[in-house]
């Protein structure tokens, strides 16, 4: 399966070094998956529900940082980005430096098989990554049940773990979160018509841990 959305993983950081020379050359930070609604979405939603400022955020597959920017722009101080592709964080780390958020903490780091310290967060967001790890052609299914598992170890009891996907319907994302996560909200998301049937292109849930 292929998607415009995600290269396959092996051009992943030729994609950051390209956005890192962008970067350097202009001050372009490139691309935002989904679109700076989806980064909207997710803030309200956590204003909202009143989730307090000092709360542990990791950011799963951070790209080029920007969410975490505007998180710490909204309030938010204990903000943590990962990202398996060094250029990846090389280049959030120049965003970051560039805005001045001195205290986001960034870390190359591969979630499907996570570090020790790597745990205790009160929220996990995810925009694209489980998509992409869905797409790897070598055992996508077992990548997806690493995934899984490793949200589980990171996540705390009772935090919440708020997904954006455009590969995934909700009814496949509950089923792949069945193992320890419950459903607490489905996020508004901008909607296609295809054919005469209205369907949704992106799926933004959160989900609680038990």
């Amino acid at each position: 399966v292929s998607s415009p959305f995600f290269p396959p993983n092996s051009s992943w950081d030729a994609a950051y070094e390209r956005e890192l020379q962008t970067f350097q050359d202009i001050g372009d930070t490139g691309e935002v998956w989904f679109g700076e609604e989806s980064m909207v979405r997710i803030i309200r939603w956590l204003q909202k529900h009143k989730v307090p400022l000092d709360s542990s955020v990791l950011d799963i597959g951070t790209g080029n940082g920007v969410l975490l920017v505007e998180l710490a722009k909204s309030g938010y101080m204990n903000l943590t980005g990962i990202d398996y592709s060094p250029s990846a964080i090389q280049l959030s780390e120049k965003v970051r430096d560039k805005e001045g958020m001195s205290n986001i903490k960034l870390k190359v780091e591969d979630f499907l098989t996570p570090s020790a310290e790597l745990s205790g967060f009160d929220i996990c967001i995810d925009k694209g990554t489980f998509d992409a790890i869905s797409l790897d052609p070598s055992d996508a299914a077992g990548k997806r049940q690493l995934y899984v598992a490793s949200l589980g170890r990171v996540l705390k009891p009772e935090g919440f773990f708020l997904i954006t996907s455009c590969n995934w319907t909700k009814e496949e994302l509950l089923n792949e979160f069945r193992e320890g996560f419950e459903i607490l909200d489905e996020l508004p998301t901008p909607k296609f018509c295809f054919g005469g049937r209205i369907g949704n292109s992106v799926t933004a849930l959160v989900f609680q841990r038990k």
